[in-house]
């Protein structure tokens, strides 16, 4: 394997994180032997192409410095090249490195883990979904968690994660269950009122909340979880325990599993990795074994 590898980095992640963690991270990697360049962009299609570039020139590895939108991002340049994928956690949310067990805002351990990984050759296949031609690691949300998305995104103060609570607030005042229809694997239908329903790839989102806590990398199925018609007194209750992952032992809660999933609902839209998708309906496919990661 060449020795050339390119760290893919959002230096403005984490409120600046980004850049002092591409630091500690090429540090590390160099120590190790490696030849590390480094890709930015100005503005999310320039920093793709710029990736995208670097991995059909043939580098080692494209390892994304940053949160969850900078690994996204990653994923749709080096899906399908084989490729290693690595993933230096720098960002607010850090969903996908949790699920491939990378150190959270450590980098120079995630370099040395990288590195080490790189020279004996270990690296595996993770799972990806994909909706379209675009492809997320994490967990596709839609209801009520999105439409706090759209809000917070609409809003221009306050600034920062803060602007999100806020915007909870007020979806809470203002949200009732939607009816959705649910498809699965193109056969089994399922017609519900939902609060949201959450297709997981992974376990988590938002940093860190575990709503789809059964989602596993490598079994080629989604986890869906679907909050079904409650109050806001219960919605209030449950979503707590969505960070342990309690919240599937709750009556209002379903878990279903599925390699392909169609979600129909009417003005309800889709983040994937935290990242806008577009209005449903959508439809999301497990691609089992769609990377190769580098790491733990």
């Amino acid at each position: 394997m060449t020795s050339e590898i390119t760290l893919f980095v959002n230096p403005i992640a984490g409120g600046g994180r980004g850049a002092r963690a591409a630091r500690s991270a090429a540090s590390a990697l160099r120590d190790a032997g490696f030849h590390v360049s480094a890709v930015t962009g100005d503005g999310p299609e320039d920093a793709l192409s710029r990736a995208r570039t670097a991995v059909e020139e043939g580098t080692g590895a494209l390892i994304a410095v940053g949160g969850d939108g900078m690994a996204n991002l990653a994923l749709q340049a080096v899906v399908g090249t084989g490729t290693p994928f690595g993933l230096v956690a720098a960002g607010t949310g850090n969903d996908f490195a949790r699920a491939l067990g990378m150190p959270l805002r450590e980098p120079a351990t995630s370099g040395r883990m990288i590195a080490d990984a790189l020279k004996s050759g270990r690296s595996r296949d993770v799972d990806l979904g994909r909706i379209g031609d675009r492809w997320f690691g994490a967990v596709l949300a839609s209801g009520f968690d999105s439409r706090v998305n759209d809000r917070g995104n609409r809003m221009r103060a306050p600034l920062g994660r803060f602007k999100y609570d806020v915007a909870m607030v007020a979806e809470l005042a203002a949200f009732r269950p939607l009816p959705y229809r649910i498809t699965l694997d193109g056969g089994e239908v399922h017609e519900v009122e939902a609060t949201l329903v959450a297709v997981g790839n992974g376990p988590s989102y938002g940093g860190g909340m575990r709503i789809c806590p059964g989602a596993d990398l490598t079994d080629g199925l989604f986890d869906i979880t679907v909050v079904g018609e409650c109050s806001r007194a219960t919605l209030l209750r449950v979503f707590p325990r969505v960070y342990k992952g309690t919240h599937v032992d709750h009556p209002v809660v379903t878990v279903m599993r599925a390699a392909s999933v169609e979600l129909v609902a009417e003005d309800v839209t889709g983040y994937a990795d935290g990242e806008y998708v577009g209005p449903l309906p959508l439809t999301a496919r497990c691609v089992p074994g769609a990377v190769r990661v580098v790491g733990p």
